[in-house]
């Protein structure tokens, strides 16, 4: 459970690092295909939820929260999704205090070859990437299940 939390300040430390830079100290580059610019996001992917920017971040600590007392009460759904929550953990946290610290959520990373994509950053790419390793690993025991239910 350590190298969790461990993995969790050094994904957390490093997200807000890059913020921190690009927040206060200009950092950007433009590049052919990506570009890292800062943009500050009001409301949450795409945008979306905008008019509620002031509120968001109050609204993101209550479902984090009530995700965290479910976890305490359901410690085996833990424990089969540590790495997964742990992603989530950092990407949603770091998030919500950019809200907190800049008012909005520091997006930086900018898709522009042949198609305009939304800009975004480290945090938004590990709430991804839990997301991803939650469904398979909701499809490797449903399988394991499955196999079970045959014998």
């Amino acid at each position: 459970m350590k190298k969790y939390l461990g993995l969790f300040l050094f994904l957390f430390l490093i997200d807000q690092y890059i913020k921190y830079g690009f927040a206060n100290l200009n950092w950007g580059w433009d590049g052919p295909i990506i570009s890292l610019v800062l943009a500050y996001n009001y409301g949450v992917a795409f945008s979306m939820f905008e008019f509620l920017a002031e509120s968001l971040k109050y609204i993101q600590l209550a479902i984090l929260v009530a995700g965290s007392i479910y976890l305490f009460k359901n410690k085996d759904i833990f424990y089969k999704y540590t790495l997964a929550i742990t992603l989530l953990y950092v990407g949603g946290l770091s998030n919500i205090l950019d809200r907190f610290t800049y008012g909005a959520v520091v997006d930086y990373v900018y898709w522009h070859y042949k198609f305009d994509f939304a800009i975004f950053n480290m945090s938004d790419v590990l709430i991804d990437l839990a997301i991803v390793i939650i469904f398979y690993l909701q499809y490797k025991y449903s399988k394991e299940e499955e196999k079970l239910k045959k014998v």
